[in-house]
């Protein structure tokens, strides 16, 4: 159903992303407290070995390879509101089957379900955002994005402390709470919407306007090495710390005001991308990641590595909050649900390799391998986003 009147429309345009952004916080707690803390120590509690723990923490990063391309070239043709409800459905139902499971391969086959929640709901999500706020659609992607972070960040905490006082029956009935509130604030997404360009076009046409498009393959790759990148920092960073003989306080400082920095520093970023161009915050971020990180290893004070660790926060910030309003940008012909597909695709394929190559990487040099090899990474990728955004003079 389209809306006439263009007051109606703009008061509906805020209260979508409010409730998008506390839709996405809630759900991403939800299947954040599934997996960090709870994940590992429930596998051990089954009697699980290293490698099965391993294998069973992957089983939930299949369905967004798997899904994320064809979620977005459904919500093109059907619009987000469908796939969005499917994606609240198994979120709000996958914490309650945890309570059945008795050996390593349920767990295995009941992350693999929750899987194509997280990746249904964000490809769609993003990609309605992304049409919805055409004229500022970086700040409202940040926007978002910092919003969602907020619960994803508050999971590892709660998590922990449920487990503590209540035990896994306790955790995991926190996360259906979490997700059943994520499911009553999903229904009341207003259902109005834009007619989308590509609402007719052929499926095929779509993938191809996107793939061949070299600025969206770019970018998704930036994508993904900046999340493989977070995704091994967010695993090893508190380790090397605790190596250094640091209290716990000190280290949830540092992680913390990194969270800080990401979440308040997006949606001001995302702004600033919308009037001056996406390129170039992409391109800083990049920087800022590399020289962070190599950097990092080389103090164990407390105040220097606060620094580098905000500058990396910074960094992390500044790249993901115009990654996928570009890819917005350059998605009108393909299909905004497409180009989204295709840019959580690759993202999932980076953010799950991420921790398994840096724990590579430390067994073999420790971190002062591990750490400045990550932002030799965002280096590489650095120059090559330059190379394909100056031959097709994206800003």
């Amino acid at each position: 159903m389209n809306v006439p009147d263009p007051a109606l429309r703009h008061r509906i345009r805020p209260r979508f992303l409010i409730l998008a952004g506390l839709t996405g916080a809630f759900a991403l707690l939800s299947s954040t407290m599934s997996k960090t803390p709870t994940l590992p120590l429930f596998a051990h509690h089954l009697g699980a070995d290293p490698a099965a723990i391993g294998a069973t923490a992957m089983a939930s990063t299949i369905p967004g390879i798997l899904i994320s391309l064809p979620a977005g070239l459904l919500r093109d043709r059907l619009g987000a509101r469908p796939l969005l409800l499917l994606a609240l459905f198994v979120f709000a139902t996958a914490p309650f089957l945890y309570l059945l499971v008795t050996d390593i391969a349920q767990l295995a086959l009941i992350r693999f379900y929750h899987g194509f929640a997280t990746a249904i709901f964000g490809t769609a999500l993003t990609a309605e955002i992304a049409e919805r706020f055409r004229g500022k659609r970086g700040q409202a992607l940040a926007t978002y994005s910092a919003m969602s972070t907020v619960g994803r960040s508050c999971a590892p905490f709660l998590g922990g402390f449920l487990i503590s006082t209540t035990g896994f029956p306790g955790v995991f009935l926190g996360c259906g709470a979490a997700a059943l509130a994520a499911l009553v604030l999903g229904i009341r997404l207003p259902a109005v919407r834009p007619r989308s360009q590509a609402r007719e076009t052929h499926t095929k046409t779509s993938v191809a306007a996107v793939w061949h498009d070299p600025i969206i393959r770019a970018t998704s790759l930036v994508e993904a090495t900046q999340f493989l990148v977070y995704g091994a920092v967010e695993a090893f960073l508190a380790l090397y710390t605790t190596r250094t003989g640091w209290p716990a306080w000190k280290t949830g400082i540092l992680l913390g005001l990194q969270l800080v920095s990401v979440v308040f520093l997006k949606p001001y970023f995302g702004r600033l991308s919308d009037r001056h161009g996406r390129a170039r915050f992409i391109r800083a971020g990049l920087v800022a990641g590399a020289v962070s990180l190599c950097a990092l290893p080389f103090t164990h004070a407390f105040v220097p590595l606060l620094v580098i660790n905000m500058l990396f926060g910074a960094g992390f910030a500044a790249t993901t909050a115009a990654t996928s309003a570009l890819v917005g940008d350059r998605s009108r012909a393909g299909g905004f649900g497409a180009g989204m597909g295709l840019l959580r695709t690759i993202m999932d394929v980076g953010q799950a390799t991420g921790p398994v190559l840096t724990g590579v990487a430390v067994a073999i040099g420790g971190y002062h391998l591990a750490f400045p090899l990550l932002g030799v990474l965002l280096a590489a990728v650095l120059l090559l986003f330059v190379s394909d955004t100056r031959a097709t003079q994206v800003p």
